[in-house]
C-alpha cells in the first residue's frame, strides 16, 4: 500500500469520526427537548390560528356591513358616521351580495321619529306648470281662428302641397 492510499484512509476514518460525534451531540441534543412542551407548543399555535381566523371573519363582515350601511343611508342623513353609530349592527342581515335584508329599515324608522335632525328632509316633487302666454293656434277663447301666420301657412300648404322631391324654398 502507498502512502497515499494510506494518507486517503485516514482522512476518511477522521471524517467519519468527526460525522460520528456531530450526530451523537445531536441525538444528545434532542434527547434534551421536552417533548410535551413543544406539543403544548403546537397546539397553542393552532388555537391562535383559529381564533386569528375567526377575527379577521368578524372584520371582513363587519367592513362589509358598514360599507351597505353607508351607501344605503347617503344623501339620507347629514351625517352617516353618526347616524352608524346608533344602529346596532347586530340586527342587521345581508346576502351573499352584500346589500341590506333586514334590520335597518326598523332602526331607521325609530331614530327618524326620536332623532329627525339627523335625516334629510324629503322634497316632494312639484308637475312643472307653465303660466302666461299662449303660443299661437292655441286655443285663446278666439273660437278658433287663426293668426296671421298660422293663416298663412294654411292657405301656403293647401295650394301649392310641394312634393318631396321638389327643392325647399324655405333652406
Amino acid at each position: 500500500m502507498l502512502q497515499s492510499d494510506f494518507d486517503n484512509t485516514v482522512n476518511e476514518l477522521q471524517i467519519a469520526n468527526d460525522t460520528i460525534a456531530d450526530r451523537d451531540t445531536q441525538l444528545e441534543c434532542l434527547k434534551d427537548v421536552d417533548a410535551a412542551g413543544l406539543q403544548e407548543k403546537i397546539t397553542n399555535l393552532q388555537q391562535e390560528n383559529a381564533q386569528s381566523k375567526l377575527d379577521h371573519a368578524k372584520q371582513l363582515k363587519d367592513e362589509r356591513l358598514s360599507t351597505a350601511l353607508k351607501l344605503t343611508l347617503t344623501g339620507k342623513v347629514h351625517d352617516v358616521d353618526l347616524v352608524l353609530g346608533l344602529i346596532d349592527k347586530e340586527q342587521i342581515e345581508l346576502d351573499e351580495k352584500g346589500n341590506i335584508t333586514k334590520g335597518l329599515d326598523e332602526q331607521r324608522k325609530t331614530l327618524q321619529e326620536s332623532k329627525s335632525f339627523l335625516f334629510v328632509p324629503e322634497k316632494e316633487e312639484k308637475k312643472l306648470e307653465i303660466k302666461g302666454w299662449i303660443p299661437a293656434g292655441g286655443d285663446n277663447g278666439t273660437g278658433g281662428e287663426l293668426d296671421a301666420g298660422s293663416a298663412f301657412a294654411k292657405q301656403f300648404n293647401e295650394k301649392g302641397a310641394v312634393g318631396s322631391d321638389a327643392p325647399n324654398p324655405w333652406e
